[in-house]
């Protein structure tokens, strides 16, 4: 692209609105978008609309919006800082809009941008932060995709934040010195304690935090997040754990974990695998916690990355004990776990009223011990029960369930790779669970739900576990 082609024809701006009046002109939607848009501002906002639609005016009521229900006149727009003509009549748009040049206002004809000065972007508002997105031309609907991308990288606490950040900038002037000092600690300012705070809700913690941070001189303070990577998809990550990701000095993950998960992940950031597969342990679980007190300690932003959620079966509770007993600050940032991805691969009501109202999370491996665990009775009382990583153990998983007093014939789902293009979903009974161990195919992740309220799945995209004799009855 040469220089020339790449030359903005609108050149953004953010122009002083508060106190100020700003007139809409019109009576339908093209008005109340505009007045809506403006509502974020500090602006004094009139309407002129002679036959106001009943939307416009209850949206100007419950907003304390000045309404003229007047026809049109030029003096109309004396005093307004920027003029909108959203009549939807183009006679009468050009009139407004030749009144305001001619008054040195100004002035924006909704959906005529031949007769526009200025043009309205895409708002992203984290006030006093504000990000306008403009596409010369390219049309509304792309402006707002990315306008939603935006969205939901930023925290719904930035705003909170800058303004906390205003009240310390002289403070931070006063006794760090410029350069890397200041840096520094406006960096984790953003990225560390007191933005933890804020994303929590709680301003004190985070003045607490920055005062803190002042004292140390810009010293930085590491932190881990243990992070829920979900189920596999990227897409079911939570925005928070996106954007720890995005922040994270070093990344340390399961083996588990999906590279496209890993990838979203900030490029240049340091990936280390712990990865613990069945009968492969790259580190023991005393190494894993250890490695996470050194990089807290040496002020490094750590994600730890588990599968699923962090406190389901994710050993997260020795990791936080670690870094409790380290001094070294931590946070847990939920996932999506498995068991609920099986669930929507499946369409399954894990709860169903009158079937089952209470649910079961476990790996199966209780049922190997000589007692019989208590939540095997939650079982056959009709609790929805989700086996975690159970192929090997699927036969000693029905066969004591079954001695325990549940049906046979109790409704199976089985899905490899929860969540991902490549699962695989598998129907049966009880009676079929152990025909599970024989298929050494499934090399993925595989989670079982076992329960009454399995038989309101949908089976059609499902294969059956085990083929039955032409006299029994399929599931």
């Amino acid at each position: 692209m040469s220089s020339r082609e790449s030359r903005l024809n609108a050149f953004p701006v953010f122009m002083k609105v508060e106190g100020r009046s700003v007139v809409i002109v019109g009576n339908g939607d093209e008005a109340l978008a505009k007045a809506r848009l403006m509502a974020q501002s500090s602006a004094k906002l009139t309407i002129v609309a002679d036959d106001a639609e009943a939307e416009l005016a209850a949206w100007a009521a419950a907003n304390e919006t000045r309404l003229l229900t007047t026809p049109y006149e030029e003096k109309l727009l004396t005093g307004a800082t920027l003029v909108f003509a959203a009549t939807g009549d183009e006679p009468l748009d050009a009139r407004i809009v030749a009144d305001a040049r001619a008054a040195g206002i100004c002035v924006n004809a909704v959906d005529r941008p031949e007769l526009c000065d200025f043009f309205t972007p895409a708002l992203v508002n984290r006030a006093p932060v504000a990000i306008a997105i403009g596409t010369e031309g390219a049309g509304p609907v792309l402006a707002q995709m990315i306008r939603a991308r935006i969205d939901r990288m930023l925290s719904p606490s930035l705003g909170r934040l800058a303004t906390l950040a205003a009240s310390y900038r002289s403070a931070v002037e006063r006794l760090l010195p410029k350069g890397a000092a200041r840096r520094g600690y406006w960096n984790e300012f953003f990225n560390g304690a007191p933005a933890r705070a804020m994303e929590i809700g709680s301003f004190e913690e985070a003045q607490v935090a920055a005062d803190i941070m002042l004292s140390r001189q810009g010293e930085i303070a590491g932190h881990v997040a243990l992070v829920g990577a979900g189920p596999g998809a990227e897409d079911l990550l939570t925005l928070r754990a996106h954007r720890l990701l995005m922040e994270a000095d070093v990344i340390v993950h399961d083996a588990l974990v999906p590279e496209a998960v890993i990838a979203m992940g900030r490029r240049d950031a340091e990936r280390i695998g712990v990865g613990k597969r069945k009968g492969c342990h790259s580190k023991s679980q005393a190494e894993i916690n250890d490695l996470l007190v050194e990089l807290g300690r040496a002020g490094k932003r750590v994600v730890r990355l588990k599968c699923g959620d962090p406190l389901v079966f994710g050993r997260a509770g020795e990791e936080m004990a670690a870094l409790r007993e380290a001094g070294v600050s931590y946070e847990v940032v939920p996932g999506v776990t498995a068991a609920f991805a099986a669930a929507a691969d499946f369409e399954l009501p894990l709860t169903l009223r009158g079937v089952a109202s209470s649910m079961v999370f476990t790996t199966g491996h209780d049922l190997k011990g000589g007692t019989l665990p208590d939540w095997a009775k939650l079982a056959i009382s009709g609790a929805t029960v989700a086996v975690y990583m159970g192929r090997s153990i699927a036969a000693d998983v029905a066969t004591r369930l079954i001695e325990a007093g549940l049906s046979p014939d109790t409704a199976v789902a089985v899905v490899e790779n929860a969540s991902l293009a490549s699962r695989r979903l598998f129907h049966g009974t009880l009676a079929d669970l152990p025909a599970l161990e024989a298929r050494e195919d499934l090399t993925g992740p595989v989670m079982t739900i076992i329960g009454d309220a399995v038989a309101g799945a949908r089976f059609d995209t499902s294969t059956a576990l085990a083929v039955h004799d032409r006299e029994t009855v399929a599931v």
